[in-house]
């Protein structure tokens, strides 16, 4: 996997901690539409695992992943200075 992050999005997760937790987030409405989350810290009730594919932060997915994108884009939201991850350069998870 080949992890392609924005300056402002290594400057920001080098800011909150050095650390970048990344997992799939299932929508209830809309279909069966997944897209990608991110924090600093870890959410509850779920496992990860650190991932070797970067150098600049510690990057950490889901344990039980059954499949790596080929690229995990990385950029800062716009209007909310969050982390933004994009699997193959699409919003949602296929």
């Amino acid at each position: 996997m080949r992890v392609v992050a924005s300056e402002a999005a290594s400057e920001l997760i080098q800011a909150q901690g050095g650390r970048l937790y990344v997992w799939l987030k299932r929508a209830h409405c809309c279909g069966s539409v997944t897209t990608l989350a991110t924090a600093s810290e870890p959410p509850a009730q779920k496992t990860f695992r650190q991932v070797d594919s970067c150098e600049t932060f510690a990057l950490y997915l889901p344990l039980g992943l059954a499949r790596l994108p080929d690229e995990l884009h990385l950029d800062v939201s716009r209007r909310h200075r969050h982390v933004e991850a994009y699997w193959d350069g699409c919003a949602w998870v296929v």
